[in-house]
């Protein structure tokens, strides 16, 4: 008898479709469970088991949060069952529970099938119920399934491997989850008790947060610069022909620009050359989960939370394959699956036809999942929602791009104009002159209609000086973000012709931050959390996020991409199987015990919340190192002195407050913000009233 744990309650009536294909007994449920013929089918509810709090460690007596059990580091991590908001286990978890206890040890059972999702997470989610639950030795075997089809289930339930063959997968999970909790556990408390505020700390999300802060603070702090440039559009053969020189000048060089122009009008501009090359457009690539996220967030201003909850589901439904995929590639060994798929929707009236090529098949590029496509499973007008509608729409119709029988043709011009000796302007254009896969997918040209011109003709040009004005850097959006995200060492593509090895060696390595199954989440926390908004497509900063910023910066907290990226790499070697998950934990817990060594000495830092960091100027009481300020702590007998910690949008140090309070005025401090969104620099001084006001000189 073979014993199936999914995932979900959903993945358990997909397997029992996929079984009813292998055997004629019929599957009757029970409480918490399906059985009959050779299988027992039943399931968890994502997480049964989470890792034990601080206090199991080193329990406190208060029952409060303390420096003294700061850091924790445990020679064994200990997991517990799910507990809910009042710190009790779940009855329905520890019902489910008890019910997957009594099958995995009953005595027909000779196998146990490990069906999580295809993922690291889905593999020590089942791993760890059962070594829980299982008080003996069995048979303990995966069932990987790229997609939720019937067809598929049932295949995989006939070719499933021994689980020893994902060790290092279930290896890497764990490593990811010990490390995420040493981050999350301890310097959350840290900064939460250093700054009487919750400050949610974690791996992957401050360095995410700090992204937009920066980029943000760009943008706030970006003074813009005029320069010129020379430019000539005047008309030959009636139409205008735009000659731009790439040549700048700063506000200071306009009689410089002026000599150019001088020099450029003194000759002739002649047609060099005039080419023109027929071509076919090769078609996007398929979708990895990031860029179906910006492809929707672009379009339809849909959220990443919102897409990825609805490709989910597609894809419980059978509708699509797995979607928690970093790649845009399929696998060589595919190609029978793709013919299925191309077979079923060419039913539906679309022009494709199966196709092999590099740029569609290449094992090099794929990790665990393929990229994300349909399934043969063809969804009824009036199964989904109307936004369920749109993302399978989208995921179909690039399929059907990338498989399209008829090629998209265009032509491609371009033409050189040299201005005398002194420089040659080149123009290119793009014309399409058989749409092909076009009809299908989004496509916008980016060269302009080029001019009627002809090699050797005279075209009539005037320069002149055109002033121009630096622009800020551009707000992070859903494609923008993502693309950073998957790679955040690389500068944006220029060139749209690039190839993208340089992202995939980024993501194999482990440089990228977060993954396609935990990257969606944790940006949606850091939303719900205030630290960011996400208006249309584009992310905002917001207050909240400003102060984690800058009080982690206070507490000489620098979780940056250069550090995220560096346990990222460390998870990939526990992966290969190059070093182990003591390695990989040891190394987050050199990184955090050195937060906490300097954290205790930086003098600049936000101190503790409730110690007394001096005396107050209006009666002499003790002040206090409160949550929102430095307060009085003779406040109840009338005494209303305090200086806040936020001031114009600037957090407000403890070293700044000792300092105003010792001598009644503090060194300059950088980077207030006006209401008018206008940084400035300024001392803080106490009046004659004990009042805080801004000090410019």
């Amino acid at each position: 008898m073979q014993l199936i744990i999914a995932e979900k309650p959903s993945l358990a009536r997909n397997i029992l479709a996929g079984i009813a294909k292998l055997q004629k007994d019929e599957m009757k449920k029970y409480n918490g469970y399906y059985e009959g013929g050779a299988y027992i089918v039943t399931w968890v509810f994502g997480h049964l088991f989470s890792l034990a709090d601080i206090e199991d460690y080193t329990p406190s007596d208060t029952g409060k949060w303390t420096m003294d059990n700061l850091p924790c580091f445990p020679k064994e991590f200990k997991f517990n069952l799910r507990k809910n908001d009042k710190k009790q286990v779940d009855s329905g978890v520890e019902k489910q529970f008890n019910i997957i206890k009594r099958l995995c040890n009953r005595q027909d059972v000779d196998t146990i099938v490990n069906a999580g999702d295809s993922d690291r997470e889905g593999e020590i989610i089942v791993r760890l119920c059962v070594s829980h639950a299982l008080s003996g030795a069995k048979n303990f075997v995966r069932l990987w399934l790229p997609d939720q089809t019937p067809e598929t289930i049932s295949a995989g339930l006939l070719d499933m491997k021994d689980e020893s063959e994902y060790e290092n997968l279930a290896n890497e999970g764990f490593a990811r989850t010990y490390i995420d909790w040493l981050y999350g556990v301890n310097l959350t408390r840290f900064a939460t008790l250093k700054t009487g505020k919750l400050l949610r700390v974690g791996r992957v999300i401050v360095p995410i947060v700090k992204a937009i802060y920066d980029r943000d603070m760009e943008i706030r702090n970006f003074v813009p610069q005029k320069y010129y440039v020379i430019s000539s559009n005047e008309k030959t053969n009636d139409e205008f022909v735009e000659l731009t020189s790439k040549n700048k000048f700063t506000k200071e060089q306009l009689k410089d620009a002026e000599e150019m122009c001088l020099k450029y009008n003194g000759v002739d501009a002649i047609v060099t050359s005039v080419t023109t090359k027929k071509s076919t457009l090769p078609p996007p690539k398929l979708f990895s989960l990031s860029k179906l996220q910006s492809y929707l967030g672009k379009k339809y201003k849909m959220s990443m939370d919102d897409s990825l909850t609805i490709v989910q589901k597609l894809y419980e439904d059978g509708y699509v394959t797995y979607p928690r995929t970093n790649s845009e590639y399929l696998a060589t060994a595919e190609q029978g699956k793709i013919k299925t798929i191309i077979s079923s929707i060419q039913k539906l009236g679309y022009p494709i036809k199966f196709k092999f090529g590099k740029s569609i098949f290449d094992d090099s590029k794929i990790e665990s999942h393929s990229a994300l496509t349909p399934t043969y499973k063809i969804p009824s007008p009036t199964a989904l929602t109307d936004k369920e509608k749109q993302v399978y729409s989208t995921i179909l119709r690039r399929f059907v791009a990338v498989f399209c029988d008829e090629d998209c043709l265009c032509e491609k011009s371009e033409i050189k104009i040299s201005v005398g000796e002194y420089e040659t302007f080149i123009l290119k254009g793009t014309v399409i002159t058989q749409k092909g896969w076009t009809k299908f997918d989004d496509y916008t040209p980016k060269d302009k209609i080029l001019p009627k011109l002809s090699k050797g003709d005279k075209v009539n040009t005037l320069f002149k000086p055109v002033e121009k004005e630096t622009t800020p850097p551009k707000h992070y959006t859903i494609e923008t973000l993502n693309n950073y995200l998957k790679n955040p060492f690389k500068e944006d593509k220029q060139n749209a012709d690039e190839t993208d090895d340089e992202d995939y060696k980024a993501i194999f390595e482990g440089l990228e931050l977060g993954t396609e199954a935990t990257r969606t989440g944790i940006i949606d926390n850091a939303c719900k959390s205030a630290y960011i908004a996400l208006k249309k497509d584009v992310y905002h900063i917001q207050p909240d996020g400003e102060y984690l910023i800058e009080s982690l910066s206070q507490l000489g907290i620098t979780m940056d991409k250069y550090k995220t990226s560096q346990l990222g790499q460390s998870l990939k070697r526990v992966y290969r199987g190059e070093c182990t998950i003591f390695d990989s934990v040891h190394l987050a817990e050199g990184e955090i015990q050195e937060v906490f060594d300097v954290g205790k000495d930086v003098e600049t830092n936000i101190g503790v919340v409730g110690e007394h960091i001096g005396t107050c100027p209006l009666c002499g009481s003790e002040i206090i190192n409160g949550r929102k300020g430095y307060g009085c702590s003779n406040y109840k007998n009338g005494c209303k002195f305090v200086i806040w910690k936020r001031i114009c949008k600037k957090s407000i140090s403890v070293y700044h407050a000792k300092a105003l309070l010792a001598s009644g005025k503090t060194g300059k401090i950088s980077g207030f913000i006006s209401k008018n969104d206008k940084p400035f620099d300024a001392c803080l001084r106490l009046d004659e009233n004990g009042v805080v006001v801004f000090d410019f000189n």
